[in-house]
Order: structure tokens, then sequence, then C-alpha cells
């Protein structure tokens, strides 16, 4: 049974969280991403940091620019994700394409699953510019995660689910990362238009989501309620991780009164 599966058989969406390898440090972020396993996320997204992040707003900009001014790399994501997999959640990573390129796309996909990654969400890499990509994971057997967005054409929505395997990303807001006071109005009608696409791919809804009551709103139409710049910034206001486990907890909670 797939984690979707799992969940919605749970009456109830899976919680999806974002926090990027290397802060505040490596082994910071593996403790992090432990204490979001243990406090209840269902999946966990690991961030790939990168000097020019285009779609994350401030409060994951300075994270990722504190990993990469401490020297973190490439090598460093894949330790994080080896040291967190095999804890009974899926973990995938989330990375422009240009760190991937460089890298060597087949030899990503293959050291990302030999480290025990589900997959890869590729916000910038669109599935008519990704045939090595397309290759490479059917190879190694990893997830493909696309965007979607409000602005996409109902033929661009459907086209990208037909290559996307584990999840579709539909973001709920236009512009970068970052938590909100209220989920985008645009949310719910796209979600509605990737499921008019007739694709059997869950629907995770990304960006803005900073609380259990806005988890339980997302909630009622998405597969997956995804939260990031909110777990980060817990992250960076209280190192304890109390604050961290405190918000997972209060974000599970709101998934699982969602439905």
């Amino acid at each position: 049974m797939s984690l979707f599966d799992k969940t919605l058989s749970e009456g109830r969406p899976a919680l999806v969280g974002y926090l990027p390898a290397g802060f505040p440090t490596v082994q910071g972020g593996i403790d992090a991403i432990d204490a979001l396993i243990d406090s209840g996320v269902d999946l966990v997204e690991v961030g790939l940091p990168y000097s020019d992040p285009v779609m994350d707003g401030p409060v994951i900009q300075r994270a990722t620019e504190r990993a990469l001014a401490s020297g973190v790399r490439t090598k460093d994501v894949l330790a994080t994700v080896e040291a967190v997999s095999g804890k009974g959640v899926p973990v995938v990573v989330m990375t422009y394409w240009n760190p991937v390129d460089r890298y060597g796309v087949d030899a990503f996909a293959r050291d990302l699953a030999a480290a025990g990654g589900a997959g890869l969400i590729t916000p910038d890499l669109i599935p008519d510019e990704a045939d090595d990509w397309l290759a490479a994971s059917d190879e190694h057997k990893l997830d493909r995660i696309f965007l979607v967005s409000p602005s996409s054409t109902d033929e661009r929505i459907a086209m990208t689910v037909a290559h996307c395997r584990g999840f579709v990303y539909a973001t709920a807001v236009m512009g970068v990362t970052g938590a909100r006071d209220a989920v985008s109005d645009a949310a719910p009608d796209l979600v509605a238009r990737v499921k008019a696409a007739n694709s059997p791919v869950p629907v995770g809804v990304g960006l803005g989501v900073r609380d259990g009551a806005q988890a339980a709103q997302v909630g009622r139409y998405a597969d997956g309620v995804i939260v990031g710049s909110a777990l980060v910034k817990s992250v960076a206001d209280d190192p304890t991780l109390a604050s961290l486990r405190a918000l997972t907890a209060e974000l599970a909670d709101g998934v699982r009164r969602a439905r």
C-alpha cells in the first residue's frame, strides 16, 4: 500500500514536511527531520540548498544560504537522506535542476536510490525538458514530482500529471514560498482541475500553510498538505526543536480533523 493509499484509507490527507539539509548544521538538520518524523509527518521533503533559489521565500532562502555558507554540498544532502530514510516515512528531495545536472542525472538518481530516497521534486523542471530524468527515474524506480500552478492551462496540467509518479505538487499561490495568514482561494479550483485530468496521481498542495487550522482547511480537498516555511522558521527560532515538534504535532492533528 502506498503512502497516500494508507492515509486516505484512514480518512485523511497526508502531512508532508519540508526542511533543508544542512540547517542549522548537517547533524542539526538530521535531528530536525527526525523530530518531524517523530511528531507525525507522513512524508519528508529534504531541500537541497542552492545559490539561486528563485521559488523560495525569505525564510527558506536564509536557511539555505546559511547551509551553503557552512559548506553543505550535494553529498551532504544524500547523507542526510540516508540518515533519515528507513524510519517508516518516505523521503524525497526537493531541488532545483542545476545541481542534479552538474552531478550527472543518472548518477544522482542512482545515489539517491542507494541512500533510500523515494523520489525528487523539481520546481524548475518541466516534463517537456525532462527526458534524462524520466529515463533515470524509471531506471532507478524513483518517484518524479512536477509542479502545477493556478496559471497552468488545462492542457499543461494534463501533460504534467501524466508524467508524475508519487504525487503532483500543486502550488496554491503564485510567487515564492512562505507561510501566509490565509490559504489561497485558488487552491481548491486548482486541485479540482488536476483531478479533472483523470489522473490517479494524488495531489499535494503547498505554499502558505502555517498552522493546524490551515492544514485542516487544505486537507478537506487535497490528498496531501505540504508545509515548509513555517517548519523552517520554527527551527530557526528555537534550536531546541521543541517548537518544531509542537508545530508538527499541531499540523498532524489538523490533517486528522480535515475530513
